[in-house]
Parts: C-alpha cells; sequence; structure tokens
C-alpha cells in the first residue's frame, strides 16, 4: 500500500491534472485534510509544500492555498532560484549553510571544470528548506578566480546560487540528470529513507570561457520534477 502521504498526494494531484479542481480552487484547509484522511498537520504540510514546489498549488497565508494558475514549470536547463520559486509558490523558504571550505581541487574535478589540479575552489554543502520540509542538498564549488569576491560573502541573505545569479553573469552551462539512492547521510539530511530514490542534477557554468560554479543538487525523487518542452526541427 502507498504512503498515506503518497496517496493524499496522488488524490490532490488527480483533481487538478483532471481539471476538477481549476485553477483559482480552493484546496481544503489542512484540517479538513487532517480529518478527511485521518492523518497529521506534519502529513498535510508535506504534501502541500510539494505540490506548491512544483508548481500546482498556490499557498497565501490567510487567503488560504488555491490551485495554480497555469505557468511554466522549471525546463530542464533553467538555472534554478530557490528563494525566487518559493516567493512565486507563497510558501516560506529558509537555508542553512552547512559546510564551508577552500580547498585544492583533485584531478577528477579538475577534468569536470577544465581547470589545473590543485585550483583553489570555495567548497559550500547547503541545504534548502520549503515550509519546513527539506527540499534539496547541494554541493557546491566556486572558482574564487573568477568571482574573488565570493571568500569573503557570509552568504547570510542569500543562498549561493540566487547571490551568484545575481551577481556573475553566466554565458554558458552544462546539466547532467541522473537517478540514485540515498545513503544514510543524504536521508537523513533530506528526511526520507535510506536507499529512497532522488534525483541529482549536476550543473556547471561558465562566463566568456572562464570557469564560474559547479553545484550538486540532491532532491527527494517525490518532491521535485524537471520539465523538457521542445519542438520538431526542420
Amino acid at each position: 500500500m502507498k504512503h498515506l502521504h503518497q496517496r493524499i498526494r496522488d488524490d490532490i494531484e488527480a483533481k487538478i491534472m483532471s481539471g476538477e479542481w481549476a485553477p483559482g480552487h480552493r484546496i481544503p484547509f489542512e484540517h479538513e485534510l487532517m480529518t478527511e484522511y485521518g492523518c497529521s498537520r506534519m502529513t498535510v504540510n508535506k504534501v502541500l509544500s510539494t505540490l506548491a514546489a512544483n508548481g500546482l498549488i498556490t499557498r497565501r497565508r490567510r487567503a488560504g492555498t488555491v490551485v495554480a494558475e497555469p505557468s511554466n514549470q522549471q525546463a530542464v536547463l533553467q538555472i534554478q532560484d530557490f528563494a525566487l520559486e518559493a516567493a512565486r509558490a507563497g510558501i516560506e523558504y529558509r537555508f542553512k549553510i552547512l559546510h564551508r571550505s577552500i580547498e585544492p581541487i583533485d584531478a577528477a574535478a579538475a577534468q569536470r571544470t577544465g581547470l589545473k589540479p590543485g585550483t583553489e575552489m570555495l567548497c559550500l554543502s547547503t541545504l534548502h528548506v520549503m515550509d519546513g520540509v527539506p527540499l534539496a542538498f547541494e554541493q557546491r564549488l566556486i572558482n574564487l578566480a573568477t568571482v574573488p569576491e565570493a571568500d569573503k560573502e557570509p552568504f547570510k541573505e542569500d543562498p549561493p546560487g540566487t547571490w551568484l545569479l545575481r551577481r556573475v553573469p553566466w554565458t554558458d552551462a552544462e546539466h547532467i540528470v541522473r537517478a540514485v539512492n540515498a545513503d544514510g547521510p543524504m536521508a537523513k539530511r533530506l528526511q526520507i529513507q535510506s536507499g529512497a530514490a532522488c534525483l541529482v542534477l549536476e550543473r556547471r557554468t561558465w562566463q566568456a570561457g572562464a570557469f564560474v560554479t559547479e553545484a550538486r543538487l540532491t532532491y527527494p525523487g517525490d518532491r521535485h520534477q524537471l520539465v523538457g518542452r521542445f519542438s520538431p526541427t526542420a
């Protein structure tokens, strides 16, 4: 049997995708869903946070939760801004820097980035949380030769990715998407079961040929989706 969390999510998604609940339709209040499914507020909040992060519903304090207006979902090659997405979805966002250090890169990282082994990088680990639910764990390298001001940046107001998007224009990007199973430490960070399916997005960006940053984002498999839209070529 499906976990109750997944069943509630499937029920709501089915009503939205079928058109039974049109854009603007009010989603039942948390206490109504708790009564209907006989579950805790934490379970309901987790479901609604996931749906909001995926762009299916919009949560507004005091005004309630409604089916979102049609909008473009996150494209596969879009550079994600967690803070902006949360603001648009009307949900609370916070982040926590779990690790920060300046370290020389090894041969594998040098091959991925096109830099020399031993090049010093700012290394960051960040946990992204929406409505109290972990959405993604990010591991990032920032090239201090290209972005020297990152060395002293405390990242108190904006997470590293948002900070870079606002200050360092990029001209080229590379994305790699793959699936993994969460090991013990990752499962603990993301509050999922060990061995659960995760989606991993690896991204590297350059500015006129100069390497800027590499980010490795790990998402719980049931809390994120990437969408690609294509047109036939001549």
